[in-house]
């Protein structure tokens, strides 16, 4: 198995040779990373009576694994986590690390914004034997920037297991601001990196800047991998991988293999397709896009509705014009 590290763990196979001056400017304990490369943001399956589908959940971990993507993120935004009782995400996330066993990476996605909550399923994962755990930050309570170093520095006190920040200001009202990220990751050893999902790029360039590399830096927007990569990062935690997981896989690798442009390339090629699959909240395009494709994975949870007819129609023309197989 090839193993990554990020910025902060570079250190020469042999000999172990590290100079004081990088002791001195980064933490001494080196980590590896959770993954580097293409994780799925994977979506939950339902049958029709909105219970979760574990038979086609599998099909879809096979799937995923047998076409290159380099992680589960399970349980996430668009697994419609917030939606399941405690009792079917804690499941879920059982259910997949079991029946992964260790092909590649589970994360889970175990936030809350009560911060009891959000530790209280993260020791749960952790005895389910997750890789890492992802917590967003507290919606609708919108914490201060204290706030946030108080809930990270919680959560990290209850588990030990590498944990992502998941920075989306959209859907949760709160911003992890780039000086507050880095403090969190300075202060917390276990607090290794961040799901950047902002759109700011010149916030994550700050937070670079601060942490001077000594993060893990995923894009949270399918189109802004090579942007966020060119900055330092190592990797994406994807939506369109649900739909085309060698897509994310190919750009990442293409670009840390010095491809540059093909990456690029690969990138506004997908640009378009990707627009589509946020035509409307996620998950409603991707799970849309997945029953078009034959996927069968059901219904959504209420609130979230079936996606309008005229974003399937420009969806359903995007698919087509990437090269993917739609039954209409």
């Amino acid at each position: 198995m090839e193993i990554f590290f990020s910025q902060r763990r570079i250190v020469e196979a042999a000999p172990f040779v590290v100079s004081i001056l990088y002791l001195q400017t980064y933490k001494e304990e080196f980590r590896m990373a959770i993954f580097k490369g293409a994780g799925v943001a994977i979506i939950t399956p339902f049958h029709e009576d909105g219970s979760i589908n574990y038979e086609k959940l599998d099909e879809l971990l096979d799937y995923q694994i047998a076409h290159s993507t380099d992680s589960i993120i399970i349980c996430g935004t668009t697994g419609e986590a917030s939606t399941l009782t405690e009792e079917e995400h804690l499941d879920c996330i059982a259910h997949t690390v079991s029946y992964v066993n260790h092909r590649v990476p589970v994360i889970a996605g175990t936030g809350s914004n009560c911060t009891r909550t959000a530790a209280y399923l993260s020791k749960e994962a952790q005895k389910a034997g997750v890789d890492g755990i992802l917590i967003v930050t507290p919606y609708y309570n919108k914490a201060t920037q204290k706030g946030l170093v108080e809930h990270y520095s919680y959560v990290a006190r209850h588990v030990d297991l590498p944990i992502i920040m998941y920075n989306v200001p959209s859907r949760t009202g709160c911003n992890i601001q780039a000086a507050t990220a880095a403090e969190i990751v300075k202060k917390i050893d276990n607090v290794v990196g961040i799901k950047e999902a902002t759109g700011n790029i010149s916030q994550v360039a700050d937070l670079m800047d601060l942490t001077q590399g000594d993060i893990d830096l995923y894009s949270g927007n399918d189109d802004q991998v090579v942007p966020l990569l060119s900055l330092g990062g190592i990797g994406v935690i994807s939506v369109l991988s649900n739909i085309s997981p060698e897509t994310q896989h190919d750009i990442c690798n293409m670009f840390f293999n010095g491809d540059v442009k093909g990456s690029m390339e690969l990138q506004l090629k997908a640009n378009p397709l990707i627009g589509q699959l946020f035509s409307e909240v996620n998950p409603i395009p991707v799970k849309k896009a997945m029953n078009l494709m034959g996927f069968e994975v059901g219904p959504l949870h209420l609130p979230l509705t079936e996606l309008e007819p005229v974003h399937t129609e420009a969806l359903i023309r995007e698919m087509k014009k990437f090269g993917l197989k739609v039954n209409e």
